[in-house]
């Protein structure tokens, strides 16, 4: 079997193309999950508890001899800097994602429709030769 033959079997394995099927709506959903957190819930969060925007926090690990102060400013200038704001704001808003997803989740698994228990399914007949072996041994019993 020729490599060509074989990549285009595992191309339309259904396997593969429901991965390909998933990574694209996958792709879609963390775009709307995205958008649910950075323009929906955001801003009511900053609403409620004040501005949580900390990307403007850092810590300056080199010389600033203008006193820039915006992060902006200071990574332009190629000043080392600490910048642990940004990794705050974006760890807020993983929580933030995490726990949507956890709550989307946890709806779908409740509207879902439980299955049906599987019948008893009753014992297959005994073949007619084990039948007649089962015969045979127990007259020799006797």
């Amino acid at each position: 079997m020729s490599m060509l033959q074989e990549f285009k079997e595992f191309a339309v394995k259904g396997n593969a193309m429901d991965l390909a099927v998933g990574v694209i709506i996958g792709g879609a959903f963390g775009k709307i999950v995205d958008s649910i957190v950075g323009d929906l819930i955001m801003p009511l969060v900053s609403r409620i508890v004040g501005k949580l925007d900390f990307s403007n926090l850092f810590i300056v690990l080199g010389d600033n001899p203008n006193n820039l102060m915006a992060l902006a400013e200071i990574k332009k200038a190629g000043i080392p800097v600490f910048a642990y704001g940004s990794f705050l704001t974006i760890l807020v808003n993983f929580i933030i994602l995490a726990f949507i997803i956890f709550i989307m989740i946890k709806q779908m698994n409740r509207l879902r429709t439980p299955a049906a228990p599987a019948a008893d399914a009753a014992p297959a007949p005994t073949p007619e030769d084990i039948t007649l072996l089962r015969e045979i041994r127990d007259s020799l019993k006797k």
